[in-house]
């Protein structure tokens, strides 16, 4: 499909890349956002519809979180450039989320940390066991990827996740782990475990707060579900 440089049909000072420079990033739209990634339009439409255009296909922002390379594709104006280049932003995205939400803050539920355990795990194709180490007010001193693999692997012992708890002088903990299946309904493995867990931290006098499990874009609490 042929593209042309849509910009120079935009006037100046309505143009995504000019505004961003003089006014900053976060004075921009989505679409105007998208459209500095998109770079050119078709000759159908300005590289400004174009982005408008798709993210009403994909059902704007939340749909690019799970968007794949083919179905990209097969929206007008994407060819195998721009859909790389959008994928590339994307995951740029999520790797900058996930690294950087659960560092500070204060745990004020378990919706709160269920939707910052998505974003970190969701999704993954490999098990993941996560814990999050607060003090007595419940804010997060740190928190630690326990270990990969299986919950019925003899790795996923309560004491690599107490261990790293007294070190830090943590009162309480928050476990998470995703289902690589997408499904985060807790299997015998997992209650099996967070039994253990509630068990170890009664003995060393360190908390369970919750134990909660990712799903692809959903996740339950233990302790909301009345496990403990």
């Amino acid at each position: 499909m042929a593209e042309v440089d849509s910009f120079q049909s935009i006037p100046k000072d309505l143009r995504p890349r000019e505004r961003l420079i003089q006014y900053g990033e976060e004075a921009l739209s989505n679409h105007e956002l998208l459209a500095i990634l998109l770079r050119t339009g078709t000759k159908q439409m300005n590289v400004m519809e174009l982005s408008m255009h798709i993210l009403s296909q994909v059902g704007n922002l939340n749909g690019f979180r799970s968007v794949t390379y083919e179905e990209l594709l097969e929206l007008p104006g994407i060819g195998q450039a721009k859909a790389v280049s959008l994928l590339s932003a994307i995951e740029l995205g999520k790797r900058i989320n996930r690294s950087t939400q659960i560092k500070e803050g204060t745990v004020t539920s378990s919706r709160w940390i269920g939707q910052l355990l998505i974003d970190e795990i969701g999704g993954l194709f490999q098990e993941n066991v996560i814990a999050v180490y607060l003090n007595t007010k419940n804010e997060i001193i740190k928190k630690s990827i326990i270990f990969k693999g299986s919950l019925n692997s003899s790795v996923a012992h309560p004491r690599e996740i107490f261990r790293e708890a007294v070190k830090c002088s943590a009162a309480r903990i928050i476990i998470g782990h995703n289902h690589p299946s997408g499904n985060p309904e807790p299997s015998e493995a997992d209650y099996s475990f967070t039994k253990r867990l509630i068990e170890a931290g009664d003995i060393i006098g360190i908390h369970l707060l919750d134990h909660i499990i990712v799903g692809e874009n959903e996740f339950i609490s233990l302790k909301e579900e009345g496990f403990f």
